[in-house]
Protein backbone atom coordinates (compact mmCIF):
# COMPACT_ATOMS: atom_id res chain seq x y z
CA UNK A 1 0.00 0.00 0.00
CA UNK A 2 1.36 3.39 -0.95
CA UNK A 3 1.76 6.31 1.38
CA UNK A 4 2.27 10.04 1.11
CA UNK A 5 5.73 11.41 0.62
CA UNK A 6 7.02 14.14 2.92
CA UNK A 7 6.52 16.71 0.16
CA UNK A 8 2.90 15.65 -0.17
CA UNK A 9 2.31 15.88 3.58
CA UNK A 10 3.57 19.45 3.59
CA UNK A 11 1.05 20.32 0.89
CA UNK A 12 -1.86 19.81 3.28
CA UNK A 13 -0.95 22.95 5.19
CA UNK A 14 -1.28 21.39 8.63
CA UNK A 15 -0.05 23.03 11.84
CA UNK A 16 3.21 21.06 11.69
CA UNK A 17 4.38 23.18 8.78
CA UNK A 18 2.77 26.54 9.54
CA UNK A 19 4.77 29.52 10.69
CA UNK A 20 4.67 30.12 14.45
CA UNK A 21 3.31 33.61 13.98
CA UNK A 22 1.63 33.54 17.40
CA UNK A 23 5.12 33.63 18.92
CA UNK A 24 6.22 36.68 16.97
CA UNK A 25 6.44 39.99 18.80
CA UNK A 26 4.52 41.97 16.19
CA UNK A 27 4.45 43.17 12.62
CA UNK A 28 7.39 45.21 11.38
CA UNK A 29 6.05 48.18 9.44
CA UNK A 30 6.15 51.97 9.28
CA UNK A 31 3.56 54.33 10.66
CA UNK A 32 0.42 54.64 8.59
CA UNK A 33 0.66 58.43 8.68
CA UNK A 34 3.13 60.14 6.37
CA UNK A 35 3.30 63.30 8.50
CA UNK A 36 6.71 64.23 10.00
CA UNK A 37 7.26 62.85 13.52
CA UNK A 38 10.15 62.60 15.95
CA UNK A 39 10.70 59.36 17.80
CA UNK A 40 13.04 57.62 20.22
CA UNK A 41 14.35 54.06 20.36
CA UNK A 42 12.87 52.47 23.48
CA UNK A 43 14.24 48.92 23.39
CA UNK A 44 15.61 46.12 21.25
CA UNK A 45 13.30 43.21 20.48
CA UNK A 46 14.39 39.65 19.66
CA UNK A 47 11.80 37.92 17.47
CA UNK A 48 12.13 34.35 16.20
CA UNK A 49 10.28 35.25 13.02
CA UNK A 50 12.98 37.69 11.85
CA UNK A 51 16.64 37.12 11.09
CA UNK A 52 17.51 40.68 12.16
CA UNK A 53 17.00 42.33 15.54
CA UNK A 54 14.11 44.75 15.88
CA UNK A 55 13.71 48.04 17.70
CA UNK A 56 10.63 49.50 19.34
CA UNK A 57 10.27 53.18 18.50
CA UNK A 58 7.98 55.52 20.43
CA UNK A 59 6.92 58.71 18.67
CA UNK A 60 6.05 62.06 20.18
CA UNK A 61 2.30 61.45 19.84
CA UNK A 62 2.56 58.24 21.90
CA UNK A 63 2.32 55.75 19.04
CA UNK A 64 4.76 52.83 19.03
CA UNK A 65 5.88 50.64 16.15
CA UNK A 66 8.40 47.89 15.46
CA UNK A 67 11.15 48.65 12.94
CA UNK A 68 14.15 46.77 11.61
CA UNK A 69 17.26 47.64 13.62
CA UNK A 70 20.16 49.11 11.66
CA UNK A 71 23.86 48.99 12.44
CA UNK A 72 24.99 51.66 14.90
CA UNK A 73 21.60 52.36 16.48
CA UNK A 74 21.28 52.36 20.27
CA UNK A 75 18.60 52.64 22.91
CA UNK A 76 17.73 56.29 23.44
CA UNK A 77 18.72 57.44 19.95
CA UNK A 78 16.45 59.95 18.27
CA UNK A 79 14.97 58.93 14.94
CA UNK A 80 12.60 60.71 12.60
CA UNK A 81 9.77 59.64 10.35
CA UNK A 82 8.75 61.52 7.22
CA UNK A 83 11.30 64.33 7.42
CA UNK A 84 14.69 64.60 5.64
CA UNK A 85 17.51 63.36 7.88
CA UNK A 86 20.82 61.54 7.57
CA UNK A 87 20.61 59.88 11.00
CA UNK A 88 20.72 56.08 10.85
CA UNK A 89 17.37 54.53 11.65
CA UNK A 90 15.36 57.45 10.30
CA UNK A 91 12.70 56.71 7.69
CA UNK A 92 11.59 58.94 4.85
CA UNK A 93 10.44 58.80 1.25
CA UNK A 94 12.87 57.80 -1.48
CA UNK A 95 12.61 61.20 -3.15
CA UNK A 96 14.10 62.82 -0.01
CA UNK A 97 17.08 60.43 0.23
CA UNK A 98 20.27 61.43 -1.65
CA UNK A 99 21.71 59.18 -4.34
CA UNK A 100 24.29 56.66 -3.17
CA UNK A 101 22.75 56.31 0.30
CA UNK A 102 22.49 52.80 1.74
CA UNK A 103 18.93 52.04 2.80
CA UNK A 104 16.82 49.13 4.00
CA UNK A 105 13.18 48.10 4.52
CA UNK A 106 12.05 49.63 1.24
CA UNK A 107 8.33 49.81 0.53
CA UNK A 108 6.94 48.27 -2.63
CA UNK A 109 3.88 50.53 -2.60
CA UNK A 110 3.48 53.62 -0.42
CA UNK A 111 1.98 52.58 2.90
CA UNK A 112 2.66 48.81 2.79
CA UNK A 113 5.20 49.04 5.65
CA UNK A 114 8.31 47.79 3.83
CA UNK A 115 9.05 44.70 1.75
CA UNK A 116 12.64 44.79 0.45
CA UNK A 117 16.08 44.54 2.15
CA UNK A 118 14.90 43.40 5.59
CA UNK A 119 17.16 40.38 6.28
CA UNK A 120 20.11 40.66 8.64
CA UNK A 121 23.15 42.35 7.12
CA UNK A 122 21.46 43.37 3.86
CA UNK A 123 21.01 46.81 2.34
CA UNK A 124 19.90 48.51 -0.85
CA UNK A 125 21.33 51.59 -2.53
CA UNK A 126 19.73 54.45 -4.41
CA UNK A 127 21.30 54.54 -7.87
CA UNK A 128 19.46 57.26 -9.76
CA UNK A 129 16.42 59.53 -9.80
CA UNK A 130 14.46 60.53 -12.86
CA UNK A 131 10.96 61.31 -14.02
CA UNK A 132 9.97 57.62 -14.15
CA UNK A 133 10.87 57.00 -10.49
CA UNK A 134 13.75 56.18 -8.16
CA UNK A 135 16.10 53.37 -9.21
CA UNK A 136 17.27 51.22 -6.30
CA UNK A 137 19.87 48.44 -6.39
CA UNK A 138 18.54 45.60 -4.24
CA UNK A 139 20.67 43.12 -2.25
CA UNK A 140 20.37 40.69 -5.18
CA UNK A 141 22.20 43.30 -7.37
CA UNK A 142 19.02 43.71 -9.37
CA UNK A 143 17.90 47.27 -10.03
CA UNK A 144 14.25 48.15 -9.58
CA UNK A 145 12.35 51.39 -10.14
CA UNK A 146 10.23 52.52 -7.20
CA UNK A 147 7.59 55.19 -6.81
CA UNK A 148 9.19 58.30 -5.24
CA UNK A 149 6.64 58.23 -2.40
CA UNK A 150 7.80 54.85 -1.10
CA UNK A 151 9.53 54.97 2.28
CA UNK A 152 12.86 53.47 3.36
CA UNK A 153 15.18 53.50 6.38
CA UNK A 154 18.69 54.95 6.39
CA UNK A 155 21.38 52.39 7.19
CA UNK A 156 22.31 48.70 6.91
CA UNK A 157 20.21 46.05 8.62
CA UNK A 158 21.88 44.83 11.81
CA UNK A 159 22.67 41.17 12.37
CA UNK A 160 25.16 40.79 9.54
CA UNK A 161 27.56 37.87 9.74
CA UNK A 162 25.07 35.57 11.41
CA UNK A 163 25.76 32.91 8.78
CA UNK A 164 29.53 33.03 9.33
CA UNK A 165 29.36 31.24 12.67
CA UNK A 166 28.96 27.47 12.12
CA UNK A 167 26.37 25.50 14.05
CA UNK A 168 28.90 22.70 14.81
CA UNK A 169 26.18 20.36 16.04
CA UNK A 170 23.15 18.99 14.21
CA UNK A 171 21.00 19.57 17.29
CA UNK A 172 21.73 23.31 17.24
CA UNK A 173 20.67 23.49 13.62
CA UNK A 174 17.52 21.48 14.32
CA UNK A 175 16.30 23.78 17.08
CA UNK A 176 17.24 26.89 15.11
CA UNK A 177 15.06 25.71 12.25
CA UNK A 178 12.32 24.60 14.63
CA UNK A 179 12.04 28.14 15.99
CA UNK A 180 10.77 29.18 12.55
CA UNK A 181 8.88 25.91 12.03
CA UNK A 182 11.10 24.86 9.14
CA UNK A 183 11.48 21.24 8.17
CA UNK A 184 15.05 20.10 8.73
CA UNK A 185 17.04 18.10 7.75
CA UNK A 186 16.03 17.95 4.08
CA UNK A 187 16.84 14.51 2.74
CA UNK A 188 17.17 13.82 -0.97
CA UNK A 189 15.01 11.15 -2.56
CA UNK A 190 17.91 8.89 -3.57
CA UNK A 191 18.97 8.66 0.08
CA UNK A 192 15.58 7.30 1.18
CA UNK A 193 14.23 3.78 1.20
CA UNK A 194 12.08 2.38 -1.55
CA UNK A 195 8.87 2.78 0.47
CA UNK A 196 9.58 6.44 1.16
CA UNK A 197 10.30 7.80 -2.29
CA UNK A 198 10.26 6.69 -5.93
CA UNK A 199 13.99 7.45 -6.13
CA UNK A 200 14.80 5.45 -2.98
CA UNK A 201 16.65 2.16 -2.73
CA UNK A 202 20.23 0.92 -2.73
CA UNK A 203 19.97 -1.66 -5.47
CA UNK A 204 20.52 -1.08 -9.16
CA UNK A 205 20.20 2.63 -9.66
CA UNK A 206 19.32 3.15 -13.26
CA UNK A 207 19.83 6.59 -14.67
CA UNK A 208 16.77 8.79 -14.51
CA UNK A 209 16.29 12.22 -16.03
CA UNK A 210 16.57 14.94 -13.43
CA UNK A 211 14.08 17.13 -15.28
CA UNK A 212 10.73 16.87 -13.54
CA UNK A 213 7.69 16.19 -15.76
CA UNK A 214 5.50 19.21 -16.37
CA UNK A 215 2.33 17.56 -15.05
CA UNK A 216 3.96 15.66 -12.17
CA UNK A 217 2.01 15.54 -8.88
CA UNK A 218 3.36 17.03 -5.63
CA UNK A 219 6.21 14.88 -4.34
CA UNK A 220 7.16 13.70 -7.80
CA UNK A 221 7.93 17.20 -9.04
CA UNK A 222 11.51 17.17 -7.81
CA UNK A 223 14.76 17.93 -9.56
CA UNK A 224 15.01 20.51 -12.29
CA UNK A 225 11.75 22.37 -12.91
CA UNK A 226 11.52 23.50 -16.54
CA UNK A 227 15.24 24.39 -16.84
CA UNK A 228 16.50 26.48 -19.71
CA UNK A 229 19.57 24.30 -19.97
CA UNK A 230 21.28 21.46 -18.12
CA UNK A 231 24.87 20.47 -17.52
CA UNK A 232 27.84 22.35 -16.19
CA UNK A 233 28.43 25.84 -17.42
CA UNK A 234 31.73 26.77 -19.02
CA UNK A 235 33.44 29.64 -17.29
Amino acid sequence: MGKNLIQQKRGKGGPRYRANSHRWKGKVEYRQEFNPFNGKVVEFVDCSGHSAPLVRVQYEDGEECLLVAVEGIRVGDAVTSGMPSQAVGSSMTLQDIPEGTMICNVEHQPGDGGKFARAGGTFAKIVAKNSSGVTVRLPSKQEKVFYPGCRATIGIVAGGGRLEKPFLRAGKKYFAMKAKNKLWPIVSGVSMNVVDHPYGGKRKKKGKPTIAPKNAPPGRKVGKLSPRRTGRTKR
